[in-house]
């Protein structure tokens, strides 16, 4: 996508390199930081602290881990047990968002066959990188597929401002290019449809504040940044024609695990007959998982995430503490919306229902991570 009229990605390996280039999440929309991850440890780091996140950016930067991880091996046979130890370290960076684990496995698979250490070396980043494009191209086609919805609604209202509500930041930021929630948002823009895009503040940690009102703005994409809680006021005064959120992980009945607050968007959007839609790659899809309340993980992160709040002063980003210094807190991360409430996915294989059958119709030959 583009910044100030320049191509740029979240995550990148410049050519004949051995460092990964991504950028620090965390300072955006006041500082654009780019910053090298050398190892695995590095790779670790950026995932926990959230230089990176969203579930297909999470997977890519796994996936460069594990080629790190041959890169540094102390052993020049890259011993297949170093690899699988240092790959769950990886996998136990962050609970929740299932690509991560799966682009993990993705890249392990491929070069604990091998036996020739400069090949691992070669496999693991040529399947890194491929696992980046077919994201991109995933989301190329979430984008087509979700601009019929957008064009329906726009043909309705006779051409009128379509209003769209998001919650977090599923946009380019989070997945290398186009974005899930934001593709149809985009591919809508290019095809001079009429939007105007609801911004979630995203709560604790102003994702949807800080980072898609960024990159829309970037992007000349019309676009208001709301409180958390504004969401079920402008859909009750119609002033919100569809939902359309991404997700971490969501189960093959259509259980969607997101970002906190999404469940409270679907519960609004559900009680004033207002299309809710979860835009997502296969990847994301956990096919072992039937029973998203029961069996998705929800992360605990630092409560000092909620007690603090991150802007710009004077030209420089401060952190300022919220309640009473004493007081506990505690961060949930993710919820899990139930896919009664989800009208339907927009995934690159089309649109569906939140229903295994309607689900396992668009991906008969689906992949168990």
């Amino acid at each position: 996508m583009k910044v100030d009229g320049k191509n740029i990605r979240p995550i990148w390996l410049e050519k004949d390199s051995k460092v990964v280039k991504v950028i620090d999440q965390r300072l955006l929309p006041h500082k654009f930081v780019v910053v090298d991850l050398k190892n695995v440890d590095d790779i670790i780091t950026a995932l926990k602290e959230m230089y990176v996140r969203g579930a297909p950016l999470i997977g890519a930067t796994a996936a460069y881990g594990v080629y790190l991880a041959t890169v540094n091996s102390p052993d020049k046979t890259i011993n297949n047990n170093y690899l699988i130890k240092e790959s769950n370290r990886i996998k136990s960076s962050r609970p929740t968002a299932i690509n991560l684990a799966w682009a993990v496995d993705k890249v392990l698979s491929k070069i604990l066959k091998i036996d020739n250490s400069l090949t691992k070396i070669e496999v693991a980043k040529k399947q890194a990188d491929k696992i980046v494009e077919d994201e991109v191209c995933r989301c190329r086609k979430i984008g087509k597929n979700g601009l019929t919805l957008i064009k329906n609604i726009s043909e309705k209202k006779k051409n009128k401002t379509v209003n769209i509500l998001t919650h977090c930041n599923a946009g380019w930021l989070a997945c290398i290019e186009y974005g899930t929630a934001t593709a149809p948002i985009y591919a809508a823009f290019e095809n001079s449809i009429d939007i105007h895009v609801w911004v979630d503040e995203t709560r604790p940690l102003n994702q949807g504040a800080r980072l898609t009102a960024w990159e829309l703005g970037k992007h000349g994409v019309k676009h208001t940044v709301i409180t958390d809680n504004a969401g079920g006021h402008l859909m009750q005064d119609g002033m919100v024609d569809i939902v359309i959120v991404g997700s971490d992980r969501t189960t093959r009945t259509g259980d969607v695990a997101n970002k906190i607050g999404t469940y409270l968007k679907a519960l609004a959007a559900m009680d004033n007959n207002i299309p809710f839609y979860v835009a997502l790659p296969s990847s994301t899809f956990d096919w072992s998982l039937k029973d998203g309340l029961k069996e998705i993980p929800i992360e605990m992160r630092d409560p000092d995430e909620i007690r603090y709040v991150q802007g710009f002063d004077e030209g420089a980003i401060r952190s300022v503490l919220i309640p009473p210094e004493n007081s506990p807190a505690a961060n949930f991360a993710f919820d899990v919306t139930p896919a009664r409430l989800v009208t339907g996915f927009i995934t690159e294989n089309g649109i569906c229902r939140a229903t295994e059958q309607d689900i396992m119709r668009l991906f008969p030959d689906r992949e168990t991570p």
